[in-house]
């Protein structure tokens, strides 16, 4: 699927639509990838199931998956200079 961008706001929601589809992906891959890190830690432990070792990747990605997050759905109004302009301009009236 290869079509001409023209405008550059088309170019903005393409952008947008790359990384909500990479999140996506990510979300998906961090899912099954956990899921199976807690199935080696509930099967090799034997019943003994004292220390949780696979908190720590769950962790540890979970926090680069928000923040995968937070860009791909909030980043482009959280620290927009249209939406600083409009709350000015409300200030004003």
């Amino acid at each position: 699927m290869n079509q001409q961008i023209d405008q550059p706001q088309d170019q903005q929601l393409w952008e947008i639509a790359r990384q909500r589809a990479a999140f996506k992906k990510n979300l998906v891959a961090y899912v099954l990838v956990n899921l199976f890190l807690v199935g080696v830690w509930y099967f090799s432990n034997g019943g003994n199931h004292r220390y949780f070792w696979p908190i720590w990747p769950i962790l540890g990605w979970g926090l680069g998956l928000a923040i995968q997050y937070a860009s791909a759905y909030h980043g482009n109004r959280l620290f927009s200079a249209e939406k600083e302009y409009d709350q000015l301009k409300r200030k004003q009236q």
